[in-house]
């Protein structure tokens, strides 16, 4: 086996570089035909998600590989090779294993344990089969990888310690607040209808949404989606299609839209959310920030009835040997002669200042006493306050009056983004009375989510089946070279049984059964505890040598044993579909 994976995700790469390294259907088909046409790949699949890109390969020879499959993926995402690297990953072989297994239990997702991405590994083995770029080690692995992420979810509690992406999400929108009180009775916008779009569809169906309306670029799509919602047993949600150029109407009238689609730009700018909030409250939604803050400082100014001070560039003063000039930019409410304006002063200077601000003449003290340093300074600084006693405390800073802080508006519409890349506009989030939850913010939001103790025991079946699945490849990797022994070794039987008629040719049927089957039986013992406890040794690690054993003692063809193995392969794809 020399299973090859790189990819970046949501852990490796910020969501800005996954955004533009996203790749569509069509540039993964692509990505697929080029990897096996390239020289040291066999077999090829991608899982592409909304936050993880991985190309899965069967390679000759490591770092070959590693270099013409990051060269691939730079190309087919268009980010240039050396801005992508540093995100890249890059597993091997059991690692390889390991880090799919992980992934289809849902450790490496964004919301640890949500299952949808077992769809999603569903989905890509069935775009590799269907373009014949899945061979045997690639069809084992992504089906092994389903059943053991639903071993996962059926045998222990990860589902408690997460949740789908789109079931954490609404919680995000919902602040905290239980997801079908808040849904409940609001009219909801999905704009997509593939599997993500359709799962937010039927999650907001069963939070008790009133209305569902369904926007897709393929009418029939959102025509079917809608067909489904409002056919379910579970729900009675009103559900109707429209297409894609009547969202910014629907959008004035949902209180909350979902969209997931594969666009490639934008499918809601600012200026359109803008558009529907002024349209449904007759308010700007835009949120003046300097506006805001003036308001701030005109409310405190009101409440407390004081004018602030003024600033320290106010004045200058002649043979001041402070450089007033220099603290200009300290913010109103501070003294000249205050902190503001002699933080930062070596003790010298400070008595300097002291010494003209009462008349008298400054002192240079290092010189006088000849002295420097701590004990210099200590002494500097007690005649400044000698002097500042003279003339009166120094002002000390102003404590500034407490920020109002201006709530910003309850939201009346609430968007999820789970595109990738991203179908809203980031400026959004500046939107007074919306709120917005993306790709981006799921990720801050589920960064510090608590582990569920269930994760340590799908952590255990993950490396039980890693082993497991490392010990069956190992051992399928010899089992041609059996089949192809005990071949020969029966072509010696039929050889032999030829050269002993022509020498009995008067042997009856009933006599030349019974020393064919002799012979055979004897042939098979002495095969046989050879044959199994090779099976036993290339199972084990560093057992991939046993088949070289193997052909070498007992001189099989090379060719031979490749024609099994191929028969073997052809033979398996033609009986073997998605789990």
């Amino acid at each position: 086996m020399s299973l090859l994976v790189v990819g970046l995700s949501h852990r490796s790469a910020p969501v800005s570089v996954l955004e533009r390294a996203s790749l569509n259907a069509g540039a993964q088909l692509k990505l697929l035909q080029d990897t096996v046409a390239a020289e040291p790949a066999t077999e090829a699949a991608v899982l592409a998600t909304c936050n993880r890109i991985e190309l899965y390969a069967d390679v000759d020879k490591f770092h070959a590989g590693v270099a013409e499959l990051s060269t691939l993926l730079a190309q087919h995402s268009g980010v240039g090779l050396e801005e992508l690297t540093p995100y890249l990953y890059v597993h091997y072989e059991d690692r390889a294993v390991h880090h799919l297994f992980s992934v289809a239990c849902g450790l490496d997702s964004m919301v640890v344990g949500e299952g949808q991405i077992l769809g999603q590994i569903k989905d890509s083995l069935a775009r590799a089969q269907d373009l014949h770029t899945a061979g045997r080690l690639l069809n084992d692995l992504f089906q092994q990888a389903l059943r053991v992420g639903k071993r996962a979810h059926s045998e222990t509690g990860i589902d408690r310690a997460g949740q789908s992406l789109v079931t954490f999400g609404l919680e995000q929108l919902s602040a905290g607040a239980d997801v079908q009180q808040w849904a409940r009775g609001k009219r909801a916008l999905v704009i997509g209808a593939g599997s993500m779009s359709s799962l937010a569809a039927a999650t907001l169906a069963r939070a008790g949404v009133a209305e569902i309306v369904v926007a897709n670029r393929t009418f029939e799509r959102a025509e079917r989606l809608a067909r489904i919602l409002s056919e379910g047993d579970d729900t009675d949600v009103l559900a109707r299609a429209v297409p894609m150029d009547s969202v910014p109407g629907e959008l004035t009238r949902a209180d909350v839209a979902v969209s997931c689609t594969g666009a490639t730009g934008l499918v809601l700018t600012a200026d359109a959310v803008v558009a529907s909030v002024e349209g449904r409250t007759g308010a700007p939604a835009v949120e003046d920030a300097a506006v805001a803050d003036t308001a701030v400082r005109e409310t405190a100014v009101r409440d407390t009835g004081e004018t602030p001070l003024p600033g320290a560039g106010s004045g200058a003063d002649e043979n001041c040997p402070l450089d007033l000039s220099s603290v200009s930019s300290v913010p109103s409410g501070f003294s000249v002669m205050g902190e503001a304006a002699v933080a930062g002063m070596d003790a010298a200077t400070l008595e300097q200042h002291g010494a003209w601000a009462a008349g008298g003449t400054a002192v240079d003290r290092t010189r006088e006493t000849g002295r420097s340093g701590p004990e210099a300074d200590t002494e500097l600084i007690g005649a400044l306050a000698a002097t500042a006693t003279r003339v009166g405390r120094i002002p000390e800073r102003r404590r500034p009056e407490p920020v109002v802080e201006v709530p910003r508006p309850e939201p009346v519409l609430f968007l999820l983004d789970l595109a990738m890349p991203r179908d809203v506009d980031a400026a959004v989030h500046r939107l007074a009375g919306v709120r917005l939850v993306d790709i981006e913010s799921l990720a801050d939001a589920s960064a510090d989510a608590p582990m569920a103790a269930d994760v340590d025991m799908v952590r255990r079946i993950v490396a039980d089946e890693v082993t497991a699945f490392g010990a069956a490849q190992r051992a399928a990797h010899i089992t041609p070279t059996v089949v192809a022994l005990r071949s020969m070794a029966a072509d010696v039987v039929a050889g032999e049984i030829a050269r002993l008629e022509g020498r009995l040719p008067g042997l009856d049927d009933k006599h030349r059964a019974e020393i064919t089957q002799t012979v055979k039986r004897v042939v098979d013992k002495l095969l046989h505890a050879p044959t199994v406890r090779v099976k036993q040794l290339a199972a084990e690690p560093g057992g991939a040598g046993y088949a070289d054993a193997l052909r070498t003692l007992f001189d099989l063809d090379q060719e031979t044993v490749a024609s099994v193995s191929r028969a073997e392969n052809s033979t398996t794809e033609k009986n073997r579909g998605p789990a």
